[in-house]
């Protein structure tokens, strides 16, 4: 299975729009394709409890990695997943209705956030920082074969067959040379501590060492060892009330779930 296209005839004019924010607000895109994966595993959820899905859910979550030298940013979830139809529909074809409208409108924006998301293109704000998206994923469907896409940034796009043999999807961003401060562990942290602190699944970005008891020593005090743990960066179950209007101030200004249709929102 392979297949190349054209997006939308229409993105020839978003696809400039969105890079014109390099400089700004490029960081919102890791909390756009993290909202996107956090959607992937609150839909399979949802499925499971209306008895649409029978299949072992395992620990949902969704995980962010980068590659230094491979200059990468993957941002993984074992969500519902995508077929290489459900790609066609909900990446090639830009979710909005009104394309001209759109252009016309917010053609002279000077913020990010007046565009990404209230014309559901939080997929593509990747963009911002990549010279190349590639999509790995599985659907949570029965028979469903993995499935590939990659874009340059350019209207075309390339499907074929992937390489995913666990349901769920992996969006994989190749770093342009203006933005590897992303590529920086300090700088990715910083932006999920920010976004992602009261998500309701877990979201992990690595290790981190802790401090655990290893017995006593020669005079009957404590040691410690030091161990590598995942580094959870959210509470998924906030007590404080505090806690919980942070996370709806958050969710408000940006990481809004999709009620309907795929998890991506474009």
């Amino acid at each position: 299975m392979q297949e190349k296209g054209s997006i939308s005839i229409h993105t020839e004019n978003i696809f400039p729009i969105i890079k014109k924010f390099l400089y700004s607000d490029n960081e919102i895109f890791l909390r756009e394709l993290v909202s996107n994966a956090v959607d992937a595993t609150q839909k399979i959820k949802r499925l499971a409890s209306l008895g649409q899905y029978n299949g072992e859910l395992g620990d949902l979550r969704v995980e962010v990695a980068f590659d230094e030298e491979k200059k990468t940013i993957t941002i993984s979830d074992n969500g519902l997943g995508m077929t290489a139809e459900e790609i066609k529909k909900y990446i090639n074809q830009i979710a909005f209705s009104g394309a001209t409208e759109f252009m016309e409108k917010f053609k002279e924006a000077k913020d990010a956030n007046e565009i990404i998301g209230r014309f559901g293109l939080g997929f593509y704000s990747a963009f911002m920082v990549a010279d190349k998206v590639e999509i790995q994923t599985l659907s949570y469907q029965d028979g469903a074969e993995p499935a590939y896409w990659v874009c340059d940034g350019s209207t075309s796009f390339e499907i074929s067959e992937g390489n995913k043999t666990e349901r769920g999807t992996d969006v994989i961003l190749y770093i342009n040379a203006e933005s590897e401060e992303f590529l920086e562990e300090n700088r990715i942290e910083t932006i999920l501590n920010k976004y992602a602190k009261f998500l309701p699944v877990p979201v992990q970005f690595g290790t981190k060492s802790e401090s655990i008891p290893d017995g006593e020593d020669e005079e009957g005090k404590p040691k410690y060892k030091s161990v590598d743990v995942e580094n959870i960066i959210n509470n998924t179950n906030p007590m404080l009330n505090e806690a919980a209007a942070e996370y709806r101030a958050v969710r408000d200004a940006g990481w809004e779930l999709a009620e309907d249709g795929c998890h991506f929102t474009l």
